[in-house]
This record gives structure tokens, sequence and C-alpha cells, in this order.
């Protein structure tokens, strides 16, 4: 870690401390990024940024106020520290809001071992350009493709520094590359797309160019000629490339925030079964070379494993301090934070436990229903659960998939559906959230 962030938030604090907080805390934040956008064989947009963000939240009291710049000059440092205590003062109390207690501080880890950081030489335009051209090829090579509305890859590198007047200071930094690609099969009011995009944090572990242009092509083709689907209560099974949205949605109704407002339909699930028994949904941080690892979380408290769901019951909130305060509770280390915002609680990285049967078994299983392969939009009751989205994908007979269908809806209680998933075994390892196919029961799809 450079001593160039470490410096500036050392800075933020000896500027805070002068113009008058009680106590304050700085992050710092530097990236260097490219990304390259290829049409028609042809590069048609190349984009590099670099630069260094800082944040500083500043406490008079039970008073807080936080500010960012991308200007590090020493004498910015200095008015964004006087200008924090200024708005301060005239902010309202907030008797939940307040740094950790130096016990309850993370004092160990080991942020290489988590490997985040490729050590390879960054990727050159001329690469970046040349992959991008060889996703779209293959996307196009593929037989039914009509056109490829682009493809794109990228790189970064960003280091982060925390540092805190409780003593806290640490920092690290992580990488990564991705590619994508989206193609078109059709012409005119007939046209369907699909993509694919992949991105590690190794660049090696990519797969290459032409494996994500092809399934970008594949896909799209297999779109091509969508219907509506019947109306009516069928199961449905949400492919692996859109199911861990319906686990998000337990994720956030067990947001501390959300139970702290009163606005979750599990608010008072604590204790009771969320998933069918057998199922866990575990986080776990320290996941190697995973985008959604971190030595410590967004207020300098210790990271760990645990189960969120454990046998199907529900088991915790995912807290900061200060939810965890409003609660009476201890706070989990899942506070998330930018340079100009203050600490919320979010997961990492998350896994439900996998099923023994694959994706193809769960289509036999189903029977007749719909294979979702992409949503649009949402209608989300957070104090109910009820849900509703917008969805495509396949219409499956008999266990097999006949034609592909779109313009459809799929709509249903949360708290019911996630009670009656069934799980494939096909998550992708390298994602930070590891969810499987998931085949739901008894939902109600507005079509034809």
């Amino acid at each position: 870690m450079t001593e160039r962030l470490k410096q500036l938030t050392d800075d933020l604090l000896q500027a805070a401390k002068r113009a008058g907080a009680t106590a304050a805390d700085a992050l710092a934040v530097d990236g260097t990024g490219l990304s390259m956008q290829t049409r028609d064989g042809a590069l048609e947009e190349a984009e590099s940024a670099e630069g260094a963000d800082i944040g500083l939240r500043v406490f008079l009291g039970q008073k807080q106020a936080t500010v960012s710049s991308s200007d590090i000059r020493p004498e910015t440092v200095s008015i964004m520290a006087e200008r924090a205590v200024a708005m301060a003062a005239e902010a309202p109390e907030d008797p939940y809001c307040g740094q950790a207690d130096p016990d309850q501080l993370a004092t160990s880890w080991d942020v290489a071992a988590l490997d985040l950081d490729d050590p390879s030489e960054a990727p050159s335009p001329t690469e970046l350009a040349d992959d991008a051209a060889r996703a779209e090829a293959a996307a196009r090579a593929v037989k039914g493709v009509s056109q490829v509305d682009g493809a794109g890859t990228s790189y970064g590198r960003t280091e982060i520094y925390l540092a805190m007047s409780n003593g806290f200071s640490a920092g690290y930094a992580r990488t990564q590359r991705s590619t994508s690609c989206v193609a078109i099969a059709g012409e005119g009011l007939e046209m369907e797309r699909d993509y694919c995009g992949e991105g590690r944090a190794y660049g090696s572990d990519l797969p290459s160019p032409e494996e994500i242009g092809r399934l970008a092509g594949e896909r799209a083709v297999a779109r091509f000629g969508a219907g509506r689907p019947p109306t009516g209560a069928f199961p449905i099974l949400f492919d692996e490339r859109i199911s861990s949205s319906l686990i998000g949605h337990l994720m956030s109704a067990i947001n501390g925030a959300a139970i702290a407002r009163g606005a979750s339909w599990l608010k008072d699930a604590m204790g009771e079964q969320v998933l069918p028994a057998g199922l866990s949904l575990t986080e776990d941080p320290n996941r190697v070379r995973i985008s959604g690892s971190r030595p410590f979380d967004g207020e300098g408290l210790p990271v760990q494993r645990r189960n969120w769901v454990e046998d199907g019951v529900l088991k915790g909130w995912v807290l900061d301090l200060a939810n965890a305060r409003k609660l009476d509770m201890a706070p989990t280390g899942n506070a998330s934070r930018g340079v100009s915002s203050t600490p919320s609680p979010s997961v990492s990285n998350l896994a439900l436990t996998p099923g023994s049967h694959s994706r193809d078994d769960l289509l036999a299983e189903m029977g007749t229903g719909l294979l979702v392969t992409s949503m649009i939009g949402s209608t989300i009751n957070p104090n109910t659960g009820d849900y509703s989205r917008g969805a495509s994908g396949f219409w499956v007979e008999n266990g097999e998939i006949t034609r592909p269908v779109n313009e459809c809806t799929v709509a249903g209680n949360l708290r019911d559906m996630l009670m009656r998933i069934t799980p494939a075994n096909d998550a992708r390892s390298h994602l930070s959230r590891q969810v499987p196919s998931l085949l739901v029961e008894g939902l109600t799809i507005a079509g034809d």
C-alpha cells in the first residue's frame, strides 16, 4: 500500500482535529481504469481514468458531517476539514452515530491471502481493444446473429486506505478485468438481444473473448421468435444468471437499516424459518480472488464468515455500528462506505446451499412452466414482500424447452416463494454471490 494514501488520511485527521472535531475518520481511494468498446469491427470508444478521491467524516459530540473531494492539495484538505466541522455544528444530534470503541476494531488480517491484487502488468489499450474485437467477431460468427451491438473490455486497479482517530489505520488494493458482448438476432421489430459478461480479479482467470462472444451470440439466437407465455399459476425456474436476485431481496429485508425503520417484510422473523430446511445462506468475506472479499469493514471492524440463514432459520440482521446501536445489538462487521457517504450495512460474498440435481433435472421436475433467464423492472413491497417483475426466457413442456418467451410478468409473495425454492447445483464458483438455479412452485404468470 502506497504511503501516499496513508499520508493523505493522516493529513485529513490532523486537519479535522485542528478545526475542532472531537473525532474523525478519513477514506482515500486511488484508482486507474481503462476501457475499450468496439462496434462493427472498429474501435468505437476508449476511456481512461485515474486519480484520487478523499472523504472525511467529522464528529462534534453526537453530531456528524461528511465531505469529499477529488482535489488532494494540502490547502483543500484544510478547507474540507473546516467545512465539515461547520456542517456538523449545524447538524441535528444523532445518538447513534460514532466510531467503534478501540476494543471492537480489527487487529489482524492477511491482505496477501485474499489475493485481490493481480501483480501482472496492466493490459495495454491495444490488448484490451483486441480482446473486444475478438469477442465481437466470435458473436458475429454464430449462425443467426444479425448484428453485434458492441463488445467491451476493461481493466481497473484501486487502492483504498481508511484511517480513524480511534487508532485504526489500514488499506489494501484490488484489481478487476472484464469482457462483455451484446448480440442481436433478427431485424426490425422482431429483434432479440442477449449478452455475456465476465469479470475477474485476475485477468488470467477470465474466459477467452471467443467464448464470451460465442455465448452472447448463442443466447441471442435462442431468444429469436419469442412470444408470450400463457397466463396462469405455474412453476418457475429462475436461471442461475438471475437467481441471485431472489436472495438479494431476502438480504435487503434483513438489512439493519430496514429493520431499524420497521420497513421490512422479515422484521418479525428472527429465529423463524425463511428458507426450506437444509438450506443455509453463508457470507464469507475472505474468499480468495473474489470481488466481494475484504480484510475489514468500512468502520475498521473485523469481518468473518457467518450464516445469515442456517438450516432454513433466520439467524441475524446485517448491521453497521449505527444500526446496531439503534437495535441494541452488536455490530456484525458489515459496514460499507464511499468517500462521500456515511457507513451503511451491506453484505459481501454470499453462498446458498446447492442442491443435488442439475438444472436439467429441475426442468424435468417442473414439467410445464417457465424458465426465466432475464428480468426487467420490479415492484417489491418492502413491508409485505409482494413481488412482481417483468421476465423473459423459455416455455417448458414435459420437462423440455419448447420456445422462447418474453413480455410477461411473474408475481408472488417473497416469504412464500423463498419457502418453496429447490436449488440446483450449477452456481458458478467465481461469483461473489453463489446462487444456483432455483425452482419455485406456484407463481402467477401474466402473459397472453
